[in-house]
């Protein structure tokens, strides 16, 4: 373990980009490099799909809830001592809220001003989502409307390194199109091609994020006013819930179940999903089923492969409606997802807001 800086990495991107999963492979790779990590998830509400879903897998995670880094900069920092305290990381891997931007100035800067000495910051790294980024450069009217779309291009515009993932359910046409998009959004960024879910093109970023190249170097024109309107666009919702059933069924077929249900439930284009995933944990079991836009189905992220006859459920879903709707779809969908199984349930949590106005604690030229 060096006695030097520990080297703090902050990996972004709308919401749906693959960030945990990307995060959860760098960390796999750093640890097989022989290095201690540490993660910091970061979430609008308690009870974070993402930070389960990474302890579950063995990490060390600290988790900044109630706003973005930004906003809650010292419970940032506050954290990353936390996870020091212990067995010190070589390498602290940041996972922003993907409704997030302008974070070069905002989390970046201050981080190499004041806490130089502690931490060696990495290249702002942002992940991008294909399945929005290709609405944008379909032209859907919808998509280019939206006030998510200029938090979108601003997190392109801020980047040290983009990310093209996906890029295994893409064709060379689609890639090329992504790239395009990310060279002119951003023409000084380092462009990479990577798949989180297989590794391909991991090398090549880890090398990068290693790097010593520019870091923080573009200083973005934010209209605040924007940026607090694409953000108040989505219903935001974190529920938790207890199911338990006479016999054990499949956590698997559980999660994928619910996920589906409230995809299909949400009223089409009106309800524009941005990220929706379902958790469900047992014992050592933890399986997570997704929903990233409105035009795919649910898939298995992370698949539990086994059952049980009592399973805690959480549900995060980040949704272009009003959040009250939201909440009676979500609880009108775990009562029938369970009734119609014989499955008892009692739900614990559910809170459902719009994100407030970003105050950033700091911003640094």
């Amino acid at each position: 373990m060096a006695d030097g800086p520990i080297r703090f990495v902050l990996v972004g991107g709308f919401l749906g980009a693959g960030k945990t999963t990307a995060i959860a492979r760098l960390a796999r790779m750093y640890r097989d490099r022989g290095l201690r990590v540490g993660i910091i998830t970061n979430d609008q509400a308690d009870d974070l799909v993402d930070t389960l879903s990474l302890r579950a897998q063995g990490f060390d995670v600290g988790e900044v809830s109630g706003a973005c880094f930004c906003c809650h900069f010292n419970e940032l920092t506050r954290s990353a001592a936390e996870l020091t305290a212990g067995a010190r990381p070589d390498v602290i891997l940041a996972e922003p809220v993907g409704s997030c931007t302008d974070l070069v100035a905002t989390v970046v800067r201050p981080l190499m001003r004041y806490f130089g000495g502690e931490y060696e910051v990495g290249p702002y790294c942002v992940l991008v989502k294909p399945e929005y980024a290709s609405r944008l450069l379909d032209g859907d009217e919808a998509a280019l409307a939206s006030g998510t779309s200029y938090i979108f291009r601003k997190q392109l515009e801020e980047a040290d390194v983009i990310l093209i993932n996906k890029v295994d359910a893409l064709d060379a046409v689609q890639v090329g199109r992504l790239d395009r998009l990310a060279r002119e959004t951003n023409p000084a960024a380092s462009i990479l091609h990577a798949s989180a879910r297989t590794g391909e093109g991991f090398d090549s970023l880890i090398d990068r994020l290693d790097g010593e190249g520019p870091i923080g170097a573009r200083q973005l024109d934010v209209d605040y006013d924007a940026y607090a309107d694409g953000e108040a666009e989505l219903g935001w919702l974190n529920a938790t819930a207890q199911i338990r059933s006479p016999q054990p069924i499949s956590v698997d077929d559980l999660v994928l179940s619910i996920a589906r249900r409230i995809g299909d439930s949400l009223p089409g284009e009106d309800a524009d999903i941005a990220h929706l995933k379902v958790a469900a944990r047992s014992g050592p079991l933890h399986g997570v089923a997704s929903v990233v836009d409105n035009r795919g189905g649910a898939a298995l992220s992370i698949p539990a492969a086994g059952r049980s006859d009592d399973v805690a459920v959480t549900v995060n879903a980040r949704v272009a409606m009003e959040p009250a709707i939201l909440e009676d779809t979500v609880r009108r969908v775990l009562a029938d997802a369970c009734g119609e199984r014989g499955l008892s349930l009692e739900v614990r949590d559910v809170r459902s807001f719009r994100p407030g106005r970003p105050v950033p604690v700091h911003r640094l030229s």
